[in-house]
């Protein structure tokens, strides 16, 4: 039997590692780790989500990347697949931004983008 190898949903800049592990830090509890994902709304039609997670639910697929454990519900995989988070800071703002492969267009506001599934063949691919 072969065995095949487990791709990696999503990876961390070291600038996005370094936030993440600051913030993760500065937590009154020390969480198991950040859980990111999508979910509909917005005028793009989905918005990407962050929210530190005492554990992982059952079926999350959990990313170690920097020194950062990454929980992604299993729903939005597909949507995720390749993505790189990064923390980036200009002289107006600073944040989290997604470098998404499946993403085909983001809305003016930038809080709301359109995102494709990953097709069987990136899968494949990814493996």
């Amino acid at each position: 039997m072969a065995v095949r190898k487990r791709y990696q949903v999503m990876s961390l800049t070291e600038s996005a590692a370094a936030r993440v592990q600051e913030i993760m830090g500065n937590a009154a509890t020390k969480p198991f780790g950040l859980r990111v994902g999508v979910k509909n709304g917005g005028c793009a039609g989905m918005s990407y989500t962050m929210e530190m997670a005492d554990a992982p639910a059952p079926a999350d697929e959990v990313v170690e990347d920097k020194g950062v454990r990454i929980l992604i519900d299993p729903k939005a995989v597909l949507f995720l697949l390749g993505t790189e988070m990064d923390f980036e800071t200009t002289k107006l703002s600073s944040g989290f931004t997604f470098r998404n492969p499946n993403q085909t267009s983001a809305c003016g506001c930038g809080e709301s983008v359109a995102i494709t599934p990953a097709s069987p063949e990136a899968l494949a691919g990814a493996a």
